[in-house]
């Protein structure tokens, strides 16, 4: 991965949406535009979540410790769990808070602060020009996620990736479009109709929207916290390495884990000889565990559990 990769495409996120808060911030302030306010707020939570995954891309590189003998690279994993917290929270539930305050302003007949104001063409104006910005770093995160992403489609990209940064600047880019899109129409439909049904009805559809990107996200990063395996390559990679290594006579079972993006756990039981003495064992797990990582580069520690193949051994621990 896709370290540098994922950090371009973070820096040029966050870059884009600050200045594209501050916008926002500026337009709500001179109209009160209640999808004005929810767009600004998702702007800032979606900066706050990129300084939280660079922070953690910098905390997975800690050396590791006694205490934390397999290293820090779950903090990448932990840091794309709290990106996903914060737009639940941050983002989609004070979307619908506020979205519940304009509602009741309108059914009260209050006046409406964008018909009102003479700067009604401000949110329409800064709403276009974030588009434009939110665009140009879509594109740079979809750039920088192609090496990565392979033949596989968007959608098996995201959900089968065991780096957190890309899929997570990806789906907030998204979200942001379409937010923009959903803020766009409920402002324009308000001038037009004078109703600010549609403000409350797009601040609405803004926070559903995030909640909705903040599950998906949790799910698939929550996932990998606990643990994912290799993938069915990497398997394949490591199990033939081992296979082939002179001295073993196959593998009885093999389980791998990530403890990071770019780093792999194996664990496997091999069928050797009965007859070798344990020097000869000794230089065969030295030979199969050079094998497994010149075949695959992501490999870090490795055990490997000397056996005699029995009938019905199978894949067992």
């Amino acid at each position: 991965m896709s370290g540098h990769s994922g950090a371009k495409a973070v820096v040029a996120a966050m870059g884009a949406n600050m200045a594209i808060a501050a916008m926002k911030l500026l337009a709500w302030a001179v109209t009160g535009a209640a999808s004005m306010l929810a767009e600004a707020v998702h702007s800032a939570a979606d900066c706050a979540n990129q300084i939280l995954i660079l922070i953690g891309g910098k905390a997975s590189r800690r050396k590791a410790t006694p205490l934390h003998p397999f290293g820090f690279g779950r903090d990448r994993y932990l840091a794309g769990f709290v990106v996903a917290i914060i737009l639940f929270s941050m983002g989609g539930l004070f979307a619908w808070y506020e979205a519940y305050h304009k509602f009741q302003e309108v059914a009260a007949g209050h006046p409406n602060d964008l018909l009102e104001s003479p700067w009604w063409w401000v949110p329409v104006a800064v709403l276009l020009g974030a588009c434009v910005a939110e665009s140009l770093s879509l594109r740079t995160a979809v750039r920088e996620s192609r090496p990565e992403k392979g033949a596989r489609g968007w959608l098996n990209f995201i959900r089968t990736t065991k780096s957190p940064e890309l899929p997570v600047i990806l789906l907030e880019d998204v979200a942001a479009l379409i937010g923009l899109v959903f803020a766009l129409v409920g402002v324009s439909m308000t001038l037009v109709t004078g109703s600010g049904y549609w403000d409350a009805g797009a601040t609405v559809g803004i926070g559903a929207l995030l909640i909705c990107v903040a599950v998906v996200l949790a799910q698939e990063i929550m996932s990998l916290l606990i643990g994912e395996s290799a993938s069915d390559e990497e398997i394949e990679a490591i199990s033939a390495a081992l296979s082939s290594t002179q001295g073993v006579g196959g593998i009885i079972h093999i389980r791998t884990v990530h403890l990071g993006p770019d780093e792999v756990l194996v664990a496997a039981k091999i069928a050797v000889d009965g007859d070798e003495s344990a020097g000869e064992v000794a230089r065969t797990i030295d030979a199969a565990e050079q094998a497994v990582r010149a075949a695959s580069p992501i490999v870090g520690p490795i055990y490997l559990e000397p056996d005699i193949a029995r009938p019905g051994q199978g894949d067992q621990s």
